[in-house]
């Protein structure tokens, strides 16, 4: 299993005015889908943020992004441990697919891979 990113997810009411924060800090928007925007380095294109506003397919809110290569191996070592899925694994229409569980901590990570 391959780690792509790890990439904070920051909760914002306010996704205009901290687009424009984390902007004045050097980085770059690579994805905007409206309700979600991620900003990245322009010399570290792995190094990133996202920006959160109600998740368009999901109740909760993620307080990581972990992108996997295989997602699917992931969710299987995930249950097979007893972790709590708190959203189950699926596809979603932006290509990825993800699945959202908690850490001991009861933080929700999303685990996600590209199709």
């Amino acid at each position: 299993m391959t780690i792509r990113r790890v990439v904070p997810d920051i909760s914002s009411a306010v996704l205009g005015q901290s687009r424009q924060f984390y902007q004045r800090l050097g980085l770059v928007e690579v994805m905007n889908l409206g309700w979600v925007i991620t900003l990245a380095s322009p010399s570290h294109p792995t190094a990133q943020v996202t920006l959160m506003g109600p998740d368009a397919t999901a109740a909760i809110q993620p307080d990581v992004t972990i992108e996997v290569d295989d997602v699917d191996a992931v969710h299987a070592a995930m249950v097979e441990d007893g972790a709590q899925i708190v959203r189950p694994l699926q596809d979603e229409s932006w290509g990825v697919r993800r699945f959202f569980v908690t850490d001991p901590n009861g933080r929700v990570i999303n685990v996600v891979g590209h199709n």
